[in-house]
């Protein structure tokens, strides 16, 4: 098997980022963002994902987190991209539910080459400590455009902001990780009728 490591630089006016993904990694990470809540939530895709995840990332975050976090999904959605390849042999889709107390959230993924993001996420309050919670559908809306995949994100229940966006992200990683596992049924066989993704 090939090894699915991909490192991606960005490089802009705004934002300077360097993601290293391993896919089929033990969960280990290191976050350099400058902004800690966007660290934990990475930690829950590296973690529950099972992918090994590296991100350095300068922004100008004098004026606020928006530039840093939406390009940290996008340059992410570039190393999946590149790491995945011709996305031969993966399951193709994931789906989970992760509850935390009163909160629980859905994630389906699709790898399918179409960019889609069906978010549907309401918090009771704007920020989550310093952290704009609006931010966090511009980081997957960076992901879905770059990765190419269909995402469904769908909190079910929920009252407190930080369990909310910590379910989202806990899904997330565990979608990812059942639907980039290559099965070896599949081996070498494009998961689309298309032949192509």
């Amino acid at each position: 098997m090939n090894a699915r490591i991909a490192t991606v630089e960005r490089n802009t006016l705004e934002t300077q980022i360097t993601i290293t993904v391993n896919l089929d990694g033990t969960g280990k990470s290191n976050f350099q963002t400058g902004i800690p809540f966007l660290n934990h939530m990475l930690d829950q895709i590296a973690r529950h994902g099972m992918i090994d995840l590296s991100v350095d990332a300068k922004g100008d975050l004098d004026i606020d987190a928006h530039h840093t976090v939406e390009d940290v999904g996008i340059t992410l959605g570039q190393a999946f991209a590149k790491a995945l390849g011709d996305k031969k042999g993966i399951s193709r889709y994931g789906h989970a539910y992760v509850p935390l107390d009163e909160s629980l959230s859905r994630v389906v993924i699709d790898f399918s080459g179409r960019p889609s993001l069906y978010y549907e996420v309401t918090f009771n309050r704007a920020f989550i400590g310093h952290f704009d919670v609006d931010l966090l559908r511009e980081f997957f809306q960076g992901f879905v455009n770059h990765a190419g995949v269909t995402l469904h994100i769908d909190n079910l229940k929920g009252g407190n902001a930080h369990h909310i966006a910590e379910t989202v992200f806990k899904a997330f990683g565990r979608a990812v990780r059942n639907a980039i596992t290559l099965d070896e049924r599949m081996s070498g066989i494009m998961p689309s009728t298309k032949g192509v993704l």
